[in-house]
C-alpha cells in the first residue's frame, strides 16, 4: 500500500476544500461500517490532513493520529487507498468543483467494488485496484491483468527478499536453507506462470472453455507454489518463514482474487446447479485426454523395439550414456517436438530433475520393476519433502512409460517422495511408484496416470494437481506402528483452483506385506491436507481393509465443511457406504453427469492433450 501512495510523491495535491474533505471522509465511515462514536476523531482527522501537500506526509499523520488505533488493518489500507486516489484525482481533474471530484471518486470506487464482489479478500481487492487509473474504461480482463501484474512484482521481491536471507543468515540449518532454495525456485516458476497469464489475457476480451481452464490452471498452480514454499519450514524450529509468511499470504490472496474475477469475464461458463462443476479435464478421445496426439498414443503403445530414441541410457555402457542425468543434460531446451530417452533396465541410484526448459521429454523404460530409479532422499535426514523426490519432474509435456520410481527411506523416514510432477500436460503410463510416506507427489497443473501402480502408507497420492488416475492399482503398505494408511491428502487451498484427485475405474487394496495384518492397521481413502480439499472415487473396486468410516479427519473440524469428497459407483467389499462420515463435504455421488464432471474427458481437458502421448484412455467414466 505504500508503494503505491508513495507513487504520486512527485505530484503536488491540489487544495482540497474542507467540504470535499469531509464528504469524503463521511464516505469512507459509510464504507467501512465505522462507529458513530468515532466520527468525530475521523473529521477532526480531516481537517487536518487537507492541509498535507506530500502523499508520504498524509499517509504518515495518518497512521499516527488517533484515527489509526480504532480500526483494523484492513480499514486503514482501504482508508489509505481512499486518500491515494483522492490525491490521483486530485491532481488530474484540477478544474473540477469538490462535489464533481466527489462524484469522481464516488463512481471510481463503486467500479471496484462491483469488479470485486465475490473474491475471497475484497477488501484486498478494492484497496488494489482503486489506485488504477481510468478504471472505469478497463475491460475486466484489463483489471485482472493488472492485478497479476502487481502480484508478479510482489512475487520478485519476495524472491529476492529469500535470496537476501540465505545469504544473510549465515547460520541456517539445512533444512531452512533448503526451503528457501524451494521458495526461489517456486517464486521463478510462479512469476512463469504469471507472465503466461498477462499475455493470454492482453489478447482476450471473451472467453472460451479451453483458454478458461488455461488461465485457471496458471493461477491455481502459481497459488499452490507460494503455499508450498511455506510447507517447506513445517518442521522448522527456526523463525525464518516468519520473516516473509505475512506477505506471501498476502500475494496468495491477490492470486485468489484473480481466480474469483475470472468468472466476470464475457463468456466465463457460470455455474446453475448446487453441485460444483469441474470440467478443468477436457475431452476425452479414445481413453486417453484429448492433450495426448495422435502420433504420442501410437508411441506409447508401441514396443521398446518398435520405437526410435533419441538417447540411451544403459548402466551397462552400451548406450549413449551411463545416468539419467547426463543424458537431460545433452537433451534440447525449449523442445516443441517429443525427444524421447530410453533407459534400458537396471537400477540407477540417483536424484533426477526434468527442469522447466526441458519441455516435451519422454522416458521410455523396459517396464515396471525392471528399470527402476531410486533415491532416498527424506525429511529425517533434513530435506524438505519438495526436495526429497527422486524424480521430479516440471518441464512441460513430460511422458513417462514402463518404469518404477522408488524412495527407498523407509517408513520411519517419513515424508519421502518418489516421484514429483508440476509438469502441465504430463502422463505416465504403465509405471509403478514405490515408497511409504508421500509416495507420489501431484503438486501442480494438468497429470494423467494410466494403468500405473502406487505403494505407499500415509497421504501417499498428495498434493494440489489436476489429476486423473485411471485403471490403476493403489497399494497400501505396512505401516509404522501406530499409523494409519492413508491413501490421498489432496492440498486445494481455494475454491476457485481447478484442482483435484479423480480415481476412476482403479483397484484400492493391500500390499503383499500388509495382507497379512490388514486387521492390525486402519486404512482410508483420505483426509483432507487443505480446506478446500478435493477428491473422488469413481467406479473403482475396493478391497476389505477400507474402514466403514471411509475417510479420515485431518486435525478435529478442520476442511469438513469445505471438502469435496465424492464416491460414485464403487464396489467391493470396501465400497459399502452405509457406514461413511457425516461431514457436510461428503456426498455419494448419485448423478453420472456430477461424476463425469471428474472424468479425463472433463476434469483435464484429455481430449486436447492425450491423444499426443499415445496413453491409451477413455474420455468418460467408462
Amino acid at each position: 500500500m505504500f508503494k503505491a501512495l508513495t507513487h504520486t510523491n512527485t505530484f503536488h495535491t491540489c487544495e482540497f476544500n474542507r467540504h470535499f474533505m469531509i464528504l469524503t471522509l463521511h464516505h469512507i465511515m459509510t464504507s467501512v461500517n465505522v462507529e458513530e462514536a468515532n466520527h468525530s476523531i475521523y473529521l477532526s482527522t480531516a481537517y487536518k490532513l487537507h492541509n498535507h501537500t506530500d502523499t508520504f506526509q498524509l499517509s504518515h499523520h495518518l497512521i499516527s493520529s488517533p484515527i489509526s488505533y480504532t480500526m483494523n488493518n484492513l480499514t486503514l489500507a482501504s482508508i489509505l487507498t481512499v486518500i491515494s486516489v483522492l490525491l490521483f484525482l486530485g491532481t488530474h481533474h484540477i478544474s473540477l468543483t469538490p462535489e464533481k471530484k466527489y462524484l469522481h471518486f464516488q463512481k471510481h470506487i463503486q467500479v471496484a467494488q462491483s469488479t470485486c464482489q465475490g473474491t475471497l479478500y475484497p477488501e484486498l481487492c478494492v484497496s488494489t485496484i482503486a489506485t488504477f487509473p481510468d478504471l472505469a474504461s478497463k475491460s475486466v480482463p484489463q483489471v485482472i491483468s493488472s492485478v497479476v501484474n502487481h502480484t508478479m512484482h510482489e512475487v520478485r521481491l519476495s524472491s529476492y527478499n529469500c535470496s537476501g536471507l540465505r545469504k544473510k543468515l549465515r547460520n541456517l540449518n539445512s533444512l531452512d536453507q533448503r526451503a528457501l532454495d524451494d521458495c526461489v525456485k517456486l517464486f521463478d516458476d510462479t512469476t512463469v506462470e504469471l507472465t503466461t497469464t498477462i499475455h493470454d489475457l492482453s489478447t482476450m476480451t471473451t472467453m472460451g472453455s479451453t483458454r478458461r481452464h488455461d488461465l485457471q490452471t496458471l493461477l491455481s498452480a502459481a497459488m499452490t507454489n507460494l503455499y508450498t514454499c511455506l510447507d517447506g519450514f513445517a518442521y522448522s524450529r527456526g523463525k525464518v518463514r516468519d520473516r516473509f509468511e505475512e506477505k506471501l499470504l498476502e500475494i496468495s490472496h491477490h492470486v485468489s482474487n484473480s481466480l474469483a474475477m475470472l468468472k466476470k469475464v464475457p463468456g466465463a461458463k457460470k455455474t446453475t446447479s448446487k453441485s460444483e462443476v469441474f470440467p478443468e479435464y477436457g475431452k476425452m478421445k479414445k481413453g486417453f485426454p484429448s492433450w495426448v496426439s495422435f502420433n504420442e498414443r501410437k508411441l506409447l503403445q508401441a514396443s521398446v523395439n518398435e520405437t526410435k530414441f533419441d538417447l540411451v541410457v544403459a548402466k551397462d555402457g552400451t548406450g549413449n550414456f551411463s545416468t539419467i542425468g547426463e543424458a537431460l543434460d545433452v537433451a534440447p531446451n525449449s523442445s516443441t517436438t517429443r525427444f524421447v530417452i530410453h533407459i534400458k533396465a537396471g537400477a540407477y541410484f540417483e536424484n533426477v530433475e526434468v527442469i522447466r526448459k526441458k519441455t516435451n521429454l519422454m522416458f521410455v523404460g523396459d517396464g515396471i520393476g525392471k528399470t527402476v530409479v531410486k533415491g532416498s532422499r527424506n525429511v529425517v535426514d533434513g530435506w524438505t519433502t519438495f526436495q526429497s523426490a527422486t524424480v521430479a519432474v516440471v518441464g512441460a509435456g513430460f511422458i513417462a512409460k514402463g518404469i518404477t520410481f522408488e524412495n527407498s527411506a523407509g517408513a520411519e523416514k517419513h515424508q519421502a517422495v518418489a516421484l514429483r510432477s508440476g509438469s502441465d500436460f504430463s502422463a505416465f503410463y504403465q509405471c509403478s511408484f514405490v515408497g511409504y510416506q508421500d509416495t507420489l507427489y501431484v503438486h501442480s497443473l494438468r497429470q494423467f496416470y494410466r494403468e500405473c501402480d502406487i505403494y505407499g502408507t500415509v497421504d501417499f497420492i498428495f498434493g494440489n494437481a489436476a489429476v486423473v488416475f485411471q485403471n490403476c492399482n493403489l497399494y497400501a503398505r505396512k505401516p509404522n506402528e501406530n499409523q494409519k494408511n492413508l491413501f490421498t491428502a489432496q492440498g486445494r487451498e481455494d475454491p476457485n483452483q481447478n484442482t483435484g484427485i479423480s480415481i476412476l475405474n482403479c483397484k484400492i487394496a493391500a500390499a503383499a506385506d500388509l495382507i497379512p495384518m490388514k486387521r492390525s492397521f486402519k486404512s482410508y481413502l483420505g483426509r483432507p491436507w487443505k480446506m478446500y480439499s478435493r477428491t473422488v472415487f469413481l467406479k473403482s473396486y475396493m478391497e476389505d481393509l477400507i474402514e466403514p468410516e471411509g475417510w479420515l479427519e485431518w486435525n478435529d473440524t478442520f476442511a469438513l465443511d469445505t471438502l469435496y469428497y465424492g464416491e460414485y459407483m464403487n464396489r467391493g467389499a470396501g465400497s459399502n457406504t452405509s457406514g461413511r462420515v457425516t461431514w457436510p463435504g461428503y456426498r455419494v455421488i448419485n448423478s453420472s453427469i456430477e461424476a463425469s464432471q471428474f472424468s479425463v474427458g472433463q476434469f483435464i481437458q484429455g481430449d486436447d492433450w492425450l491423444n499426443s502421448t499415445g496413453i491409451p484412455f477413455f474420455s468418460g467414466l467408462s
